[in-house]
């Protein structure tokens, strides 16, 4: 803009095309401009000045200053004079104006001006952009609020491009992957989740096609950063998306996902283990009054068995000692179950001396125990059933001595025993030995 003549539409100054390419920009910017000359007149206005303040370019070009027009008498020199003093101070220069709109109405706006040189190098006038205050107030809390959520957010925070792949990562997002933050960028998803990708991708996906879902949800996944297969640990991820799209067109373009998430494992696993806690005990507090109608101790130690096993594994075994190192099958559960490997009848079990049973009545504690690659050899060898994996025996103590063993086992689809799960056992065990070691009735 070396010369300040005619308007954003006319543009007289420049001749020809040059012309119509000059007021074609200017009126396509998406902030208002205006432009003075030396002397404080008017020479350039855009349409996105005419829409803020109502004053057409025909209007607007040719004022000197702004006042009887644009702004009060009162302020219109002072405003000037501050537009003005942009063509004798290096740089740019920001002030918030009040400006009358066309219809009267009062309108604060944000402006940056800055001075113009001739040819010559003389002050030829100052250009002037300017947007309501709330707009740029807008925008900039736009950007501190992004920049506040990729610094020190108390959650991670990733936007996903529309390949699926992560275009920014924040700090908490990458402690959580336990990588660098630039390492993630990029990256398909596959490289940095371990387990669990399928289910995120899916979320993502549908988030591109159809939207965020109205509530956040729970992904269980496993960082693939973890330094050794044994130390990896799932972890729970509650999480929220936001499909973003530019506001920069007429039609919505997808530029990708920001996934918002916070670690909950520890809150979903104390919940989950309350859960659990209060269905067992509730199992045994119903266990122990149904059995307490049964006559027949081992009809009482089976539904004691039955109701133990809900939830916790799929067979169940109480073996009685019956002489030096020798147990017999007193009860099996669940009942009618294909059980091969173990006899009935009162015949002593084909346990070998190293056998977990054996080994919990010699420490009259808990032995757990879990099969290696070859189950089902594992599982022959100690006279359980083929699909067994885990096993927890535990033996059955009653006034001062051990009665027999109990033993629980699971199948690969559930995990193995864990101390909870032992603490469980013995508290069963107990009420398994005291039905069972019932004096006779006189």
């Amino acid at each position: 803009m070396s010369a300040f003549t005619g308007s954003a539409r006319d543009t007289a100054s420049v001749p020809g095309a040059g012309g119509d390419l000059l007021a074609a920009l200017l009126d396509g910017m998406d902030a208002a401009l205006c432009a003075l000359d030396a002397g404080g007149t008017v020479t350039h206005w855009n349409r996105e000045a005419e829409r803020i303040l109502g004053w057409p370019a025909a209007e607007a070009v040719g004022r000197r200053g702004f006042d009887g027009w644009a702004a009060r008498s009162a302020d219109a020199e002072g405003t000037l004079a501050r537009l003005m003093g942009a063509m004798r101070t290096p740089g740019r220069q920001v002030h918030e104006l009040a400006l009358l709109r066309k219809d009267g109405g009062r309108v604060l706006v944000r402006s940056q001006s800055a001075g113009v040189r001739g040819a010559d190098g003389r002050p030829a006038g100052v250009y002037c952009a300017f947007s309501e205050v709330h707009a740029q107030i807008d925008l900039e809390r736009s950007i501190a609020l992004s920049e506040a959520l990729f610094d020190d957010a108390p959650w991670g925070v990733v936007l996903i491009d529309a390949d699926l792949r992560p275009a920014v990562v924040n700090g908490y997002a990458a402690r959580a992957f336990g990588t660098g933050r630039t390492t993630l960028l990029g990256s398909p998803l596959g490289d940095v989740v371990a387990q669990g990708v399928e289910e995120l991708e899916g979320a993502l996906q549908h988030v591109l096609a159809e939207g965020a879902p109205p509530a956040p949800a729970d992904l269980w996944v496993t960082p693939a950063a973890a330094s050794g297969a044994g130390e990896r640990r799932r972890r729970c991820w509650r999480s929220g998306f936001v499909r973003l799209a530019s506001p920069m067109t007429e039609e919505p373009v997808l530029l990708g996902v920001a996934w918002l998430f916070q670690d909950v494992t520890e809150e979903r696993l104390a919940a989950r283990e309350a859960d659990r806690t209060r269905f067992r005990w509730s199992q045994l507090h119903r266990a122990g009054a149904a059995a307490a109608e049964y006559a027949d101790p081992a009809e009482a130690v089976a539904v004691l068995l039955d109701f133990a096993l809900a939830g916790f594994a799929d067979h169940g075994l109480v073996d009685r000692v019956a002489g030096d190192r020798r147990l017999t099958r007193a009860v099996a559960s669940p009942a009618g179950a294909p059980d091969e490997r173990g006899l009935g009848g009162g015949f002593p079990q084909r346990y070998g001396p190293e056998h977990p049973a054996l080994q919990a009545w010699d420490r009259a504690g808990s032995v757990r125990v879990s099969a290696g690659r070859d189950a089902a050899a594992w599982a022959a060898d100690r006279h359980w059933p083929a699909d067994t994996a885990h096993a927890l025996c535990t033996a059955l103590r009653s006034r001062g001595r051990t009665v027999g063993v109990l033993t629980f086992l699971r199948t690969a689809a559930r995990g193995g025993f864990d101390r909870q799960d032992a603490l469980y056992a013995e508290t069963v065990a107990a009420r398994v030995a005291a039905a069972l070691d019932v004096p006779p009735l006189p």
